[in-house]
């Protein structure tokens, strides 16, 4: 069964666009264009906690090239999948931000920071086998997001996404306002993007974000904005060699940390599947979901053997296949196994590293402004003039837009660890709000206000937040 898309209707034995296999060269050229819209994402953590722990270059570039092989391997374990595990959707993996804080703060209990990562990837292992065992009953948290829920947290995906592009037009550093090279790229870059998208038909139409990249590259180069140094030193071949930085080490505190963390991961991957399904025309179910549950968290728990860490869905793709419709899953598995052979190869990853933040900040607005306004749309269905919809959907929107607002906003409130994982996710904090308001509001003491009222008569209309 498929849906035809000038009908509106399905027919029988038609290849549904998701299980589509491209002709070779749009599958190459739709998953280099899902690695360019991805690659930073994934790198930017170990960067990050690389520099923390004090690692020399050598050893912070391994491990950016273990976090591009596992995000590869997760990728690939979503896309095309074996058994009850795979969501088989169009799908990409990668290295999960929320875990930066958590993985830090294990470091602060280390003497040495530089001996943070082994303890790190034990508790990431066993945080993965955890999801992994609650996955079935985790993914039946589908029922709690009807139109209302699930519309609000896509849209708090695109918005919390939206600063993200910002800070690579700003250089990577948010701190400090944006340069004028930097805002012209991002400019250029988002101009030949929706150029591209209004004159071109067909293939070239399809990759467009990818030729605004390039394009966005070519003119940096005069501007002395593109930095070629990584990839005039970096080794054409390097396997990340299991546990290369020691054995794995398992310290209770450090585990609680990284199961809340696995918890926040599997809510915002669950929130990506339900989006994702929108996007492509076909509804994650509950099996979907227990299916790419699995897929996430036995990555997380396999990518410490090779010097990774927690991966989670990456919800910047699911605008590119908005924007794009190629909702292949295989284009995506391409994606994988690109990302596969870059963390193979150093010097084929830094090329892809070439491309400045600034012109990714460019493509990246139209991006996840189009997964938020996605979200927009489903919540425009989701019967905002019934009953109190529009204030469970404001409520929700306002406490999740918190951490993108203000990333401090809540240091002087003594909040614990733990908890501020989840409160710091904008994304799990609305949509915790969503579910808890929507059951307030939609469900809990109905009947019993219906009973109390027998004079009147309920209102015939169904509230759209069941």
């Amino acid at each position: 069964m498929a849906l035809d898309e000038a009908e509106g209707t399905r027919t029988e034995g038609a290849v549904h666009p998701v299980d589509e296999v491209l002709r070779p060269g749009r599958l190459l050229a739709g998953g280099l264009q899902h690695v360019a819209a991805s690659y930073a994402g994934v790198v930017a953590p170990p960067l990050v906690l690389g520099a923390y722990l004090g690692l020399p270059p050598l050893q912070t570039t391994f491990l950016v090239g273990a976090a591009l092989f596992t995000a590869g391997i997760a990728t690939l374990l979503q896309t095309i999948g074996f058994w009850k595990v795979g969501a088989r959707m169009p799908f990409v993996n990668g290295v999960s931000f929320a875990g930066v804080a958590p993985m830090i703060a294990v470091a602060d209990t280390q003497a040495d920071k530089r001996d943070a990562l082994p303890v790190i990837f034990g508790a990431v292992m066993v945080a993965g086998a955890l999801g992994f065992v609650l996955a079935p009953w985790f993914c039946k948290l589908v029922r709690f997001f009807p139109p209302l829920v699930s519309g609000t947290v896509i849209t708090l995906i695109g918005l919390t996404l939206l600063p993200v592009a910002f800070g690579w037009i700003q250089g990577g550093d948010p701190g400090r306002p944006a340069s004028v090279t930097g805002l012209g790229l991002a400019a250029a870059t988002l101009v030949i993007v929706l150029v591209l998208r209004r004159v071109l038909r067909g293939f070239l139409r399809q990759i467009a974000i990818l030729l605004g990249l390039a394009a966005g590259t070519l003119i940096a180069v005069p501007a002395g904005a593109v930095d070629f140094g990584p990839a005039a030193h970096a080794r054409l071949v390097g396997f990340p060699s299991p546990f290369h930085f020691g054995p794995p080490q398992f310290t209770l505190s450090a585990i609680v940390s990284m199961c809340v963390l696995m918890l926040v991961c599997m809510t915002e991957s669950t929130a990506d599947m339900l989006a994702l399904g929108q996007v492509v025309g076909r509804p994650a179910d509950e099996r979907t979901i227990a299916r790419g549950l699995r897929a996430d968290t036995l990555g997380t728990a396999v990518s410490p053997v090779f010097n990774g860490f927690a991966n989670s869905a990456f919800a910047q793709n699911i605008g590119l296949v908005a924007i794009t419709r190629v909702r292949s899953r295989f284009v995506v598995a391409a994606c994988g196994a690109m990302f596969v052979l870059l963390g193979l190869s150093p010097a084929f990853a830094s090329l892809i590293a070439v491309v400045p933040r600034p012109v990714l900040g460019g493509a990246g607005i139209v991006l996840f402004g189009t997964v938020a306004a996605s979200g927009i749309q489903v919540l425009l269905g989701a019967g905002l003039d019934k009953g109190d919809n529009l204030l469970v959907a404001a409520a929700s929107l306002g406490i999740g837009t918190i951490p993108v607002v203000s990333r401090t906003f809540y240091d002087g409130a003594g909040v614990p660890e733990t908890l501020r994982t989840l409160l710091d996710s904008g994304v799990s904090a609305g949509c915790l709000t969503a579910v808890v308001l929507n059951l307030a509001f939609n469900h809990l003491g109905r009947r019993r206000r219906d009973e109390a009222s027998p004079g009147t008569s309920p209102d015939p209309s169904p509230v759209r937040g069941d």
